[in-house]
């Protein structure tokens, strides 16, 4: 078999209009609730049956905001400051020969909804909005948790920050997603490379813009508002 076409059974409906902000692994930030919302032609409930016993599941996916021609057997890991060139097969980035991505996310419920039937919440997730998803499994804890393996260059997610907001920049996040924020935030989505206290970065997440600065461990949201 010299190739083999694969389709979008589902795609994740999220917070995030845009790569800037999402968490860099699934998992690390809970409080984020996400969709997955399957094409119309996988809208059955058949395939679902037995998946609401599972807490957890992995979703396969696509880096469609990455996509190239052409491929490079080396990469710059953010977390090694982007000075470093690693293995492509030893990182998770992007870009890859086939652009996939494997995340495993807490299963919150399956729902029914009149316009898109049988939906999947979930919590964890670190993938924007509109991203295809190619397959789901079963999250099974004794074949896929190994306590004992090594973590290699990337050993834990860093330490967190203090996050604070100036007078008046809640009002315009929803009640039930300055949780969220705050763990987005907190987990620093800067890119590794950018320490400058006096830079003013811009998150967009739940319909806002939200800008913030960070001095060594002290983030700041200075504004938060509704986009058009």
């Amino acid at each position: 078999m010299s190739g083999y076409t694969i389709e979008p059974i589902a795609r994740i409906r999220s917070d995030f209009p845009t790569k800037f902000g999402i968490p860099r692994q699934a998992g690390i930030v809970d409080e984020l609730e996400s969709t997955v919302v399957f094409e119309p032609e996988y809208r059955n409930d058949e395939a679902l049956r037995g998946l609401e016993s599972f807490s957890h599941i992995w979703l396969i996916w696509q880096f469609s905001e990455n996509l190239r021609t052409g491929w490079s057997p080396t990469v710059r890991p953010p977390r090694l400051g982007g000075n470093m060139r690693m293995g492509v097969f030893a990182t998770r980035s992007p870009f890859r020969p086939n652009a996939l991505g494997l995340s495993c996310v807490r299963l919150l419920g399956l729902e029914k909804h009149s316009r898109c039937g049988t939906v999947l919440r979930v919590a964890g997730a670190d993938l924007m909005d509109g991203t295809p998803v190619f397959d789901i499994k079963p999250y099974v804890p004794y074949a896929d948790c190994h306590p004992e393996a090594s973590d290699g260059f990337a050993p834990d997610p860093g330490a967190r920050l203090d996050v604070s907001f100036l007078p008046g920049t809640v009002k315009c996040i929803p009640a039930d997603k300055l949780a969220a924020l705050r763990g987005v935030l907190a987990n620093d989505p800067r890119p590794r490379y950018q320490h400058s206290p006096e830079r003013v970065y811009a998150l967009e997440f739940a319909g806002c813009e939200v800008k913030f600065t960070v001095d060594e461990n002290r983030l700041t949201v200075v504004s938060a508002e509704k986009m058009n």
